[in-house]
């Protein structure tokens, strides 16, 4: 009889051991899947609530939409994740596009071929995101100017560029086959949302396996002692703002595809919401923390809201609201002690 007290007594307590790492395994995956389990309740109730939301057509437009904006909002992770910013992404978009309209009429007129056109202007148009980009990491390194305020500046001038190239009126050179990289689908799906989705697989690539991502995160997190420890601040902080800056650039072909033209009124206040998807998606603004994973879970989490709000007639008044009350929510999620740990 004792020995089988015993032996029932060791199955409780294994047992309950079982069940207490569960629960905390449970916990664990809680709180570090927050916004993936709020994005699942969110899907379940437009799927009740909004008519057609879960509809082949209508998640592949939800997909489309978010792209272009999808595909800079992990050039800026990486940016603020080392500790920087950039406000200049959605003037870059709009100059992106006039100087790649630009340069195709300009090449047209002057007897290039037209594919030929297009694809220099293209490379000229992501040259200059780029350098532009690399501008702002040499201004923040080498003279000791804020990228807020640096990339405050770049935000008016490139808008004023913009206009200038267009003399304020939609420049249309474009021949009709250049609408495939903005609007076109590839095997069914959206050709927007396979570069984003290529785009999330390269940064999510050089983030998590490659030494420039552990130093991005090591230069975030302790500026000085990343230093001493060897790392090259001035090199990190020049690559992640050229990157930003060339995703903007694509970005920015890739809207003038879509609505065939290039426009200096496109792109308006992108910075703000390419910035919301980011600190949604779990980064930090004091640098150092972060995941591309968590910034795509965010431009979809943010993609899906406003398309389920649209589906439902909400006022887009309101829609504004809710998207500022949920950034809030995601700041105080992210300061939470059980989710600094």
């Amino acid at each position: 009889m004792d020995g089988t007290r015993e032996l029932v007594s060791g199955d409780v307590q294994t047992a309950g051991r079982t069940q207490g790492r569960a629960l905390k395994l449970l916990g664990r995956f809680t709180r570090h899947s927050v916004l993936e389990i709020i994005l699942a309740i969110l899907c379940l109730v437009l799927a009740f609530r909004a008519e057609g939301f879960f509809s082949k057509i209508n998640l592949l437009n939800v997909l489309r939409n978010v792209s272009m904006q999808g595909v800079i909002a992990f050039g800026m992770t990486m940016v603020i994740i080392s500790g920087e910013i950039d406000l200049s992404v959605g003037s870059a978009v709009a100059f992106s596009g006039c100087l790649t309209a630009w340069f195709t009429g300009f090449f047209a007129a002057h007897g290039m071929p037209m594919p030929t056109a297009v694809v220099v202007s293209i490379c000229i148009s992501l040259g200059a995101g780029m350098c532009i980009g690399c501008t702002t990491g040499m201004l923040r390194t080498r003279f000791g100017v804020p990228t807020f305020i640096a990339t405050l500046a770049w935000m008016t001038v490139l808008k004023g560029a913009s206009e200038l190239i267009t003399d304020g009126f939609p420049l249309t050179p474009f021949p009709d086959w250049y609408n495939f990289i903005g609007g076109g689908y590839l095997f069914g799906v959206p050709f927007p949302a396979l570069l984003f989705l290529a785009v999330f697989a390269l940064t999510q690539l050089v983030m998590g396996y490659t030494a420039f991502g552990r130093w991005v995160y090591a230069v975030g997190g302790n500026t000085e002692a990343a230093r001493i420890s060897g790392i090259d601040v001035r090199k990190v902080k020049i690559g992640v703002m050229g990157a930003v800056g060339l995703l903007a650039a694509l970005s920015g072909v890739m809207q003038s595809s879509q609505i065939m033209s290039g426009a200096a009124t496109t792109a308006v206040g992108w910075e703000l919401d390419i910035i919301s998807a980011v600190i949604i998606g779990g980064t930090s603004l004091m640098g150092g923390s972060g995941t591309i994973w968590g910034t795509l879970v965010g431009v979809v989490f943010l993609g899906v809201l406003v398309n389920g709000m649209t589906l439902m007639n909400i006022s887009e008044y309101w829609q504004h609201v809710v998207r500022g009350a949920l950034i809030l929510t995601a700041v105080l999620i992210n300061l939470a002690p059980g989710k600094r740990r």
